[in-house]
């Protein structure tokens, strides 16, 4: 059972589990996209998701787990997104530190869902510093980053659960990477079932920290907030917590580069029907960046979210993104 409203979920007293609230991910059989790039492919799409992306799975999990009745986060969008309807069912309130460059239709969405937002020129101050600023200021609330928590691993976990239980046989599942929320939760969910299926990253090769820390074998940041349209992986570093799981989880990092990152973009409209943001792209991106790994595969690509501003959208369709 899934898909409840915020009335019913609000005032059902104790928070309903998230296999109860969650939507099922949606898995798309794309025979003429992957005819064109060598693989029988599966799409995973989390478009579909509460907020529009697979953020929801870990913000509830937080916002239903904590005690705190203020929650207050840094995201580009999406988190931030879906942190402010989760705590909007759950009766808490939610502060979201958000770049200056933020879509503005993933601004309005935080207002629109009832989160309060701060916006931060991060050329000036980071996201994670304007944070730690509201958190000393409201010592009482809870601090939720948006992929270096527990919580947030396990509520992605429920995508890796629902790729095990869903009676295909993967070679390879394909997952965008910012911090490692989405990868490191697919991988424990995958293990948890008792599946091993090799799990790949796609990274924006300008931000490739995880493919620098895979290779380096310890974390490695990013000196600023890169500026890749794939703005849902414009982070720092991984995280703790993620690094844990993913330095050994891993099967690799593919690094798209951004021309690859909007062709994906493109071909998901034109030959699966399917719009996606850039971050969501990311893993179909992939495919087009190193087609040799995958050639010949059963793969499942992530297609983790689909907020995109429709401006950004119709330059990238229009191949006008520059």
């Amino acid at each position: 059972m899934a898909g409840f409203g915020i009335d019913e979920i609000a005032s059902s007293g104790a928070p309903r589990p998230l296999r109860e609230v969650v939507r099922p991910t949606t898995l798309i059989d794309a025979p003429r996209l992957g005819r064109q790039l060598g693989v029988r492919l599966t799409l995973a799409s989390e478009t579909f998701q509460h907020t529009g992306s697979f953020k929801f799975r870990a913000a509830y999990n937080v916002a239903a787990q904590v005690r705190e009745r203020e929650i207050i986060t840094a995201s580009s969008g999406n988190f931030g997104q879906a942190m402010a309807y989760a705590c909007g069912l759950l009766g808490k309130a939610c502060t979201v530190v958000m770049p200056h460059t933020s879509a503005q239709v993933k601004v309005d969405a935080v207002r629109e869902y009832g989160g309060r937002v701060e916006l931060t020129d991060v050329r000036v101050k980071s996201r994670e510093e304007r944070v730690q600023e509201l958190a000393r200021e409201h010592p009482q609330a809870y601090v939720a980053s948006a992929f270096d928590d527990p919580l947030v691993i396990e509520g992605n976990a429920s995508l890796g659960a629902e790729l095990a239980a869903c009676g295909l046989s993967f070679d390879a599942v394909i997952a965008p990477v910012g911090g490692g929320g989405l990868s490191s939760g697919i991988i424990t969910g995958l293990r948890a079932a008792g599946k091993d299926t090799p799990v790949y990253a796609a990274e924006p090769l300008l931000a490739n920290d995880a493919a620098r820390s895979l290779r380096a074998g310890r974390i490695v940041r990013n000196e600023s907030e890169p500026q890749t349209i794939a703005d849902g992986a414009r982070t720092l570093s991984l995280g703790q917590c993620t690094w844990a799981v993913l330095r050994e989880g891993l099967a690799g990092v593919v690094e798209v580069p951004e021309e690859k990152i909007a062709e994906a973009v493109r071909l998901l409209f034109s030959l699966a029907n399917l719009k996606a943001e850039p971050t969501g792209a990311l893993s179909l991106g992939a495919l087009l960046a190193d087609p040799e790994r995958f050639q010949g595969k059963q793969v499942c690509c992530v297609i983790s979210g689909g907020n995109v501003d429709p401006a950004v959208y119709r330059r990238i369709l229009t191949a006008d993104y520059e």
